[in-house]
């Protein structure tokens, strides 16, 4: 069955930095696009980037646009997501999710998600 698996999240201090890193199972991976979103508390989850199938495309939120870098390795089956200049608004659990269309901002059109981790940027 299909697994991703994220992990890297924790506590950081504002201005800090992360790397987080969802390893995949049971798919393909170099034919799907991948996503990373994230849901803060009391809040709706939302997106914050995706990646083509080669990582030749990569797009953003606004809201992070210039401080986080999505990648990806596909020998390795595993996408990135490197988050710097971390802010307290940042705070939530992060998901990465594959979708075996193109990359979409829209979370409906994601096949599999993984469990999420924890992002703490104090302030």
């Amino acid at each position: 069955q299909v697994q991703l698996v994220e992990s890297g999240g924790g506590l950081v201090q504002a201005g800090g930095s992360l790397r987080l890193s969802c390893a995949a199972s049971g798919l393909t991976f170099s034919i799907y696009s991948m996503a990373w979103f994230r849901q803060a508390p009391g809040k709706a989850r939302e997106f914050v980037a995706h990646i083509s199938r080669s990582g030749g495309t990569a797009i953003y939120a606004d809201s992070v646009k210039g401080r986080f870098t999505i990648s990806r390795d596909n020998a390795k089956n595993t996408v990135y997501l490197q988050m710097n200049g971390l802010r307290p608004e940042d705070t939530a659990v992060y998901y990465c999710s594959a979708t075996a269309g193109l990359a979409t901002t829209r979370q409906s059109s994601y096949n599999y998600w993984g469990q999420g981790t924890q992002v703490t940027v104090s302030s």
